[in-house]
């Protein structure tokens, strides 16, 4: 499908678009890998958590791309079906709360989370509790929804964005609070935290992807057209723990 056939995602396009389109739980997850990736240093061997990792796809990126051994987690997916994408590749898929892993302190050499980070790591006391599966000097890589100005900011949620997803967006943060929520608690050296410039553009094609796939309007493709690129985006944060 020409329209997930970009050439700044050249490790993306390799990747057969109906698979990552049955794969689909939201917004193109390799594109926001790829892009990710770029602000982090993964190696063969590394043991990598993907946390929140849906059906699979990103972990299967992580494994054939870097070489890492990967930990599948997730809650609303069952482990067996996501395990399905993971034939002779080094990934455990395993059904976790992002609050009870079960996973030993400074098991991980890196955890990535793609779009699902919103969920749960905007609390103040979460970054300590999850930096605690890392080694020293263990890399974090997130991207997520963000807004190009805070609710806070705003004085509301723009009307397109609160129609599909209403409250919720209160946890689209900007790469400078982002920034700030890791850096004050001095257990994280951010690395990088920007807002991804071609996060709408992106978000749209693949929300045009996906109805053209399933013959219905995608729920965020409205939204996304009102938007027109004012307000919504992506923010790609990446940081090593204290200690290394």
């Amino acid at each position: 499908m020409e329209l997930l056939n970009k050439p700044e995602y050249p490790l993306s396009s390799k990747y057969d678009a109906e698979w990552v389109l049955a794969n689909d739980m939201g917004p193109h997850p390799l594109w926001l890998l790829e892009d990710l990736a770029r602000d982090l240093d993964l190696k063969p061997g590394m043991r990598v958590l993907d946390l929140g990792s849906g059906k699979g796809a990103t972990s299967v990126f992580l494994a054939k791309e870097y070489g890492v051994q990967v930990w599948a987690a997730d809650l609303w997916i069952d482990p067996t079906e996501a395990a399905a994408n993971f034939a002779g590749l080094d990934i455990s898929a395993i059904k976790a709360e992002a609050h009870a892993l079960p996973f030993a302190r400074g098991f991980f050499d890196a955890i990535v989370c793609i779009d699902a980070y919103e969920y749960f790591g905007t609390a103040d006391g979460y970054l300590a509790y999850l930096t605690g599966f890392l080694k020293p000097g263990g890399q974090l890589g997130v991207a997520t929804p963000a807004l190009r100005r805070e609710v806070r900011e705003l004085g509301y949620i723009p009307e397109h964005i609160k129609k599909l997803v209403g409250w919720e967006a209160i946890a689209w943060h900007t790469a400078d609070w982002w920034r700030f929520h890791w850096e004050i608690t001095e257990l994280v050296e951010v690395t990088s935290a920007r807002l991804q410039e071609s996060g709408w553009q992106d978000w749209l094609a693949w929300a045009q992807a996906c109805s053209a796939h399933r013959g219905v309007p995608d729920a965020a493709l409205e939204m996304l057209e009102q938007d027109k690129g004012e307000y919504l985006t992506f923010a790609l944060l990446t940081a090593r723990t204290v200690g290394a």
